[in-house]
Formats: structure tokens, C-alpha cells, sequence
């Protein structure tokens, strides 16, 4: 547990300012994964200073709750970090949109909620409101995984929103995936007598065709259709420009849809490649969309009823996974996630911020 920051140290918020022009000075202060300690800072400054909740910094995560005692708690959740800088700092206004690392993947999401965090003093719902670190690289230095091991009593709500980007409509639930290696093993020889050997990256020509003839399953759940997809997405063989290969690894991506566990996502994977050799490298589960309960409803109407399957894997599978319904909103187009040329519009921060809002003070009855 930290102390507070030393207020003349911090990078200071204007969380007043709104929150286009809170994600701009989020944006400009750097994050990269594992550097998270001026953003953090900043962000555990201003919590802090708001009288209406309790904080709490667990490394570079701050989590700050309200104790109104609302019959209801949702939880509003959103990652600090960034990957590298691409020559995209400091962050640039153009015509209406926001440009700059992080703007999109997901400091717009972020700035949206810690906007809504500090001035609104009493929400219809009590709120956990989650920023955390680490989100874009190993799954073990994840700050919601570490609080799910330390403190789940912090994520325990009826409800969970993560802010990642998401076109400013609502993408429910999250495919699970699964990355693994399938083998393909022959017998050495010199090229120039190749029929002494066996060919094994001529081999894998099967799997290839196996993978080419795929149709992937198109499961509805809950009134939304997702797409299952598996890919190869390396092939790696080869000894020598003399030598027949002994030895030939295809590594699959296998994008799974939330009705299926990770075990019998795996059972698949093997089933389907049967008799090659087959090794899970990772796997991750999916989150099913939950929108049958009624804080998930209650949502859904507060921001306009659009809904979508989310097709990717996010942190709404950690919260699933601990009995907590979430999904995925947020401004920002997640195709430009990553990019050199990271951007979100303006016009999706203030109407994800103004819907959030309106859900937030809504009454649960207003919202059935």
C-alpha cells in the first residue's frame, strides 16, 4: 500500500476541464507498460482530493469506491498503460479529432471515467471505479490479475463496464483464445538423396489444407451472433539450404466463442489437428454477454441499446470470471489501437461520457 503522492511531484489533472480535454493531458503523460507511476500519480492525486470516495493504490493500480449504500454497485473499469511511443507524443487536436499514443486504446475511456469518478458525488448506483496497469503485456503483471489474487473483494460488483474502445456502442461478452503449436516430425537426410528422409515441412501441406477447409462455428447467444476463427499464424522449419527437415511447427490462433470453455475450446484444437502433435501455449477464456440481467439492461437502454458481440478477448473475461456480467464501452475505433496514428474522435469521448452519466444517476426503475 502507498501513501499518497506528494502533490508537488504529481503531474496535475484538471479533471474540471471535461473529459476531451482530461484524455489530452492523459495522453501526453507517458505510460508505457511497466512505467506507469507518473499516470498513476496524477490519477491517485485527484481521486484523492475528492472527499465522496475511499482510495486505495495497490503498485500502479488506483481504485477508488463510493459507499452511499445503494442497493446496486457497478463497476467501471480502465488500464493505465500504453504500448511503445511511435513518435506520437505529445498528443495533437485536428478537426475534431484527438491524435496521440494512447488516445484510443484507451485514455479517452479512461479520461471519460475519472471525469465521472470526481464529479459525480452521488450516482443513482455505488461505483468501484478501477484504474489499473499493465493491461498490454503479460497476463501475470495485469493489475486486475493481481487484484484477483490480493483483493477480490475490489472487483466484486453486480455489473462491470471496461472502457476499452469500442466505437462508442456497447460490444458484450468476449471471444476466449487459445495459441498453440502443432508439430509435424520426419526423418533427416541430405536434399540431394531426399527420398532417404521424410519431408516434414511437406507435411504440414495437410494441416495447411485442414485449416484452408475450416468453417468456423457462428453460435448466437444471447440474441448476438459470434464468429469463431482459426488461423495459423506461423510456420517455422528448415535446417539447412541441404538438409530435409526433421521437424516442421505451425502455430494456431484459435478464436473461440463464450459458450465454450477453455477445455473444451482445447479438446477441439486437438480433436481438429488429431493425430499431429498439439501443445497449449496460452489460452484465455471468453466472457459470455450476460445481457440478461437486469444491471446489464438497466445499461444497455441508459446508452442507447446498441449492442455487438466483441470479437477479441479483453479484461471483461476477468471479470466474468469472477461472477461479474461486463462488457466492453468506450470511444475509440479499436482498429487503430496500436497504430503510429492512434486517434479518437471528440464527438465519441463526449457522448460515451454523457450516456455513462445518464446511466449512472438513473434510478434502476427509470432504466427497466
Amino acid at each position: 500500500m502507498r501513501t499518497a503522492p506528494d502533490a508537488s511531484s504529481a503531474t496535475e489533472l484538471d479533471v474540471t476541464a471535461g473529459p476531451v480535454a482530461l484524455t489530452r493531458q492523459l495522453v501526453d503523460i507517458p505510460s508505457v507498460s511497466g512505467e506507469e507511476d507518473a499516470v498513476a500519480d496524477a490519477v491517485e492525486a485527484v481521486l484523492r482530493a475528492a472527499a465522496h470516495l475511499q482510495v486505495e493504490r495497490m503498485g500502479n493500480t488506483v481504485v477508488a469506491r463510493t459507499a452511499l449504500g445503494q442497493d446496486q454497485r457497478v463497476a467501471v473499469a480502465g488500464h493505465l498503460d500504453t504500448v511503445p511511443v511511435n513518435d506520437n507524443l505529445p498528443g495533437r487536436l485536428e478537426d475534431g479529432v484527438l491524435h496521440g499514443l494512447g488516445s484510443c486504446d484507451m485514455k479517452g475511456g479512461v479520461a471519460v471515467a475519472l471525469h465521472l469518478a470526481v464529479t459525480l458525488t452521488t450516482p443513482a448506483r455505488d461505483v468501484t471505479w478501477l484504474f489499473y496497469d499493465c493491461e498490454e503485456i503479460d497476463s501475470e503483471r495485469n493489475g486486475l490479475t493481481r487484484l484477483t489474487g490480493s483483493r477480490p473483494d475490489l472487483l466484486a460488483a453486480d455489473f462491470a463496464v471496461l472502457m476499452e474502445p469500442s466505437n462508442a456502442r456497447v460490444e458484450a461478452g468476449c471471444q476466449g483464445t487459445i495459441r498453440a503449436t502443432v508439430t509435424l516430425r520426419g526423418e533427416r537426410a541430405h536434399s540431394a538423396r531426399s527420398w532417404r528422409g521424410r519431408n516434414a515441412v511437406h507435411a504440414a501441406a495437410d494441416v495447411l489444407t485442414k485449416l484452408q477447409g475450416y468453417q468456423p462455428r457462428r453460435p448466437v447467444i444471447d440474441g448476438l451472433e459470434y464468429r469463431e476463427g482459426l488461423n495459423a499464424v506461423r510456420i517455422e522449419g528448415g535446417v539447412a539450404g541441404n538438409v530435409v527437415p526433421d521437424e516442421c511447427v505451425v502455430t494456431v490462433n484459435y478464436r473461440f466463442a463464450p459458450d465454450r470453455s477453455e477445455a473444451e475450446a482445447v479438446a477441439f484444437v486437438r480433436r481438429f489437428f488429431a493425430p499431429c502433435d498439439v501443445v497449449v501455449v496460452d489460452s484465455a477464456p471468453g466472457a459470455l454477454p450476460g445481457l440478461s440481467v437486469p444491471a446489464a439492461t438497466d445499461f444497455v437502454a441508459a446508452v442507447g441499446g446498441d449492442v455487438a458481440p466483441k470479437f477479441g478477448w479483453t479484461d471483461v473475461a476477468r471479470f466474468s470470471s469472477a461472477g461479474v456480467p461486463a462488457v466492453n464501452y468506450g470511444p475509440g475505433d479499436p482498429s487503430w489501437a496500436h497504430h503510429r496514428d492512434e486517434h479518437v474522435p471528440v464527438e465519441q469521448i463526449e457522448r460515451v461520457a454523457e450516456r455513462m452519466r445518464t446511466w449512472l444517476t438513473s434510478s434502476r426503475e427509470a432504466g427497466a
